[in-house]
């Protein structure tokens, strides 16, 4: 049992010979599938990732008329980078309960534009991931995959936070991007409110269920539509049903309305 006990306290250390260190860390790896240890994919996880989502300028830098490279202007980064955060969030929200949602400011290949979503649960994230694949984002086909990290304070590099890491945007460990408090405070607060009105639909639905199959004596029986929705997972009439196309359309125009044009497709 000691042995046992000496084999897990290694499990996705740098003295894990078996085991890469790195992809248990970050999911990703610098040596891809040409790594010598091991990538344990998990088949599902609460964290989704989705590689080189985010378009991070400074992996882009601008450069003047004689070839010289020019610095962005901190506000500018910021405002870019808050913006894709704050329309990445609303929309990943409406699939999954996100606990966490982090993104990354490396710039080595691997780590480039991750973005990790920690889900309250997996189900919530096996619902987004299933309703993410293929999907497009600023022209671009996303290909979410579930990955082993579930503590971001394991992951990320503390010379970074420290404002001390030597090796810049291609450090192996996770640079992740800070974001404004209020943002986060409204972000969240939205969410609850969302997932509040969801709760408490469901146990409406629920209760009219338990009604109709009240066997009471004198129990009043509502007449039972076959279509009804049900915990929102019955088929409405092919009349009512409301098509992808139109879904899409609704929920763009609603989202346009209130932000501008999104880049989700």
């Amino acid at each position: 049992m000691a042995g046992a006990g000496g084999l897990a306290n290694l499990y996705g250390t740098e003295k894990d010979r078996v085991n890469c260190p790195f992809y248990f860390k970050t999911g990703a790896c610098r040596h891809a599938e040409k790594c010598t240890r091991l990538h344990n994919k998990p088949v599902i996880s609460q964290t989704v990732m989705i590689p080189h989502m985010y378009l991070n300028p400074i992996a882009a830098p601008m450069v003047d008329k004689n070839g010289k490279p020019v610095e962005y202007d901190k506000k500018y980064l910021r405002d870019h980078f808050e913006e894709f955060y704050e329309d990445t969030f609303e929309e990943l929200m409406k699939h999954g309960e996100i606990k966490e949602l982090n993104v990354v400011d490396n710039v080595c290949e691997h780590l480039l534009g991750n973005v990790y979503v920690k889900f309250a649960t997996e189900e919530d994230a096996e619902h987004a991931h299933n309703n993410l694949v293929g999907r497009l984002y600023a022209g671009r086909v996303l290909k979410p995959e579930f990955v082993p990290v579930t503590d971001f304070r394991e992951s990320s590099c503390r010379q970074y936070e420290e404002n001390e890491c030597g090796r810049g945007g291609l450090c192996n460990f996770m640079h992740l991007k800070g974001v404004s408090k209020s943002l986060l405070r409204d972000l969240f607060s939205e969410q609850k409110k969302l997932y509040k009105e969801r709760r408490r639909e469901k146990r409406r639905r629920e209760k009219e269920l338990m009604r109709g199959h009240d066997d009471s004596p004198g129990a009043k029986r509502p007449a039972h539509d076959p279509n009804e929705q049900i915990l929102g997972l019955g088929r409405p009439s092919k009349a009512d049903r409301e098509t992808s196309e139109e879904r899409r359309e609704r929920l763009r125009m609603a989202y346009e309305t209130k932000h501008g044009k999104q880049q989700w497709d």
